[in-house]
């Protein structure tokens, strides 16, 4: 304030001016994207001859213990598996494995995005691995603010109830549908 009442009201008017035109600003999606794949970090890891190929690699090994685990469980869910075993029983011990391998994949596969930002924005796997992964996101909300909520009632059960089971199929289809576009992703971009 003391800096524009020295400067009298044109600078003020300006300072004005000019915050009205940054809030006014709106960048499409398509401009975040060019603006990510233009950042130094972008193209240092785009262009690093290791680091990306360790990224990759890295994020192929989580997806086998994340997503390779959560099979596991769902299959456990639609009582195809393990029908002797508890629910609880074969969830908890994967469960911190689990986290671990959706943390770290979650880790490589922004730092994946960010070298091709601009290649995923134009590609059609990339859009339909996202809404995959967020019709993902709902199932297991959905799963553990419902049924989940109940386990005890079924838990020993070998076929669970039928909200638990298409929760696990739906699950499973997605995880297929996700992994096989990101797959594709990496072929095509």
């Amino acid at each position: 304030m003391v800096e524009m009442a020295e400067f009298g009201r044109t600078t003020v008017r300006l300072y004005c001016v000019s915050i009205r035109k940054n809030i006014e600003t709106q960048m499409s999606i398509q401009e975040i994207f060019q603006y990510i794949d233009a950042t130094r970090s972008s193209t240092a890891l785009r262009e690093s001859y290791y680091v990306f190929p360790i990224v990759e690699g890295t994020h192929v090994i989580s997806l086998a213990l994340s997503v390779g685990l959560v099979i596991w469980f769902d299959l456990r869910l639609a009582g195809w598996i393990l029908g002797d075993q508890p629910v609880s029983a074969v969830f908890r011990p994967l469960r911190p494995f689990m986290l671990a391998g959706f943390g770290l994949t979650f880790v490589t596969g922004g730092l994946l995005f960010w070298a091709m930002a601009l290649r995923c924005y134009g590609s059609p796997f990339f859009w339909a691995k996202m809404i995959m992964l967020v019709l993902g996101g709902i199932n297991i909300t959905v799963y553990h603010v419902t049924i989940d909520r109940r386990r005890t009632e079924w838990d020993e059960a070998p076929f669970p109830p039928v909200q638990a089971r298409i929760a696990g199929l739906v699950s499973l289809a997605l995880w297929v549908g996700i992994i096989a576009a990101g797959r594709l992703m990496a072929y095509f971009l």
